[in-house]
């Protein structure tokens, strides 16, 4: 069921009857939902629709069942496709998204646009509303050492500070740098002891299982580290990227263990046609 605005339920149901038919529909499928969350996706996927029609995407999003979206910075990701939406103010933005029945509290943030100005990103994001601002990586480099890894974490702590400061959770995705490993120890343990529980959170990227590192293995064994993920699911079979449900990960495990890991909120990143496809099975898992 597509979602749409509270006055464009009404609009479109025109009597009590198909009211409460849509409402009790709406009831069912938010229940449904793992984690009582509302299905979310990463904008990141159809970049390239979103710097030609940045409204007519968010409509296709929301009419394809997705309630919430992460945003890119429109600094940081300018030349992908979300340089566009610079030109709305915070008010403007929320209203896009508002009018077409989804929220945005989350957006991914480029490490070197924090580096340049960390106060006027933190700025954009509160006037757009945001809540967590995510860096999808700290980019050290590709054979790092020790000492490496401590000088990123440190920098990163005191982005997370500042964001505190501001009432914005700073948050740590898993890619390149991340993944890493010094001596035999993975990059991404190491900076989960050094950076700050209280500074900075993680963000899960799921399809990283295709290089060993397991979702469900990481909250249990990091308790409240974490505040979303990125979904995929993942076939050991084909090696290949699937629709959530169509794979061979167990979702109701990785789900599961998200509450002790601390996960908030998720969001699927996949190509638009695998993201659709991965609709209706959230809808209808239970945890």
């Amino acid at each position: 069921m597509p979602v749409i605005s509270r006055r464009e339920l009404f609009r479109k149901a025109g009597t009590g009857a198909a009211v409460a038919g849509f409402l009790s529909a709406a009831a069912r499928n938010l229940a449904a939902n793992p984690l009582d969350m509302p299905i979310g996706c990463q904008t990141y996927p159809v970049r390239a629709m979103i710097g030609q029609d940045f409204p007519g995407t968010i409509k296709q999003l929301a009419d394809a069942g997705f309630q919430r979206v992460e945003l890119c910075s429109p600094v940081g990701y300018a030349d992908s496709g979300f340089g566009v939406i610079a030109k709305y103010k915070g008010a403007e933005l929320r209203k896009i998204l508002g009018d077409a029945g989804v929220k945005c509290e989350s957006s991914h943030f480029d490490i070197k646009e924090l580096r340049q100005n960390t106060d006027d990103r933190i700025a954009w994001a509160k006037d757009v509303g945001l809540t967590q601002m995510l860096v999808p990586s700290l980019g050290g480099p590709r054979n790092p050492t020790l000492d490496d890894v401590k000088r990123a974490a440190d920098e990163y702590n005191k982005m997370g500070e500042q964001s505190a400061k501001a009432g914005i959770q700073q948050g740590l995705h898993n890619e390149n740098f991340e993944l890493t490993t010094i001596d035999g120890k993975r990059t991404y343990d190491l900076l989960l002891e050094l950076l700050d529980p209280k500074l900075v959170k993680f963000q899960f990227q799921v399809s990283t299982i295709s290089r060993g590192y397991d979702a469900a293995e990481y909250f249990m064994k990091y308790p409240g580290r974490f505040i979303s993920m990125h979904v995929q699911d993942w076939s050991s079979e084909t090696k290949k990227t699937m629709a959530v449900g169509q794979g061979t990960l167990d979702w109701k495990k990785i789900f599961t263990a998200a509450k002790t890991g601390g996960v908030k909120n998720y969001f699927v990143e996949m190509s638009l046609d695998l993201m659709k496809a991965s609709v209706p099975y959230l809808r209808d898992l239970h945890v």
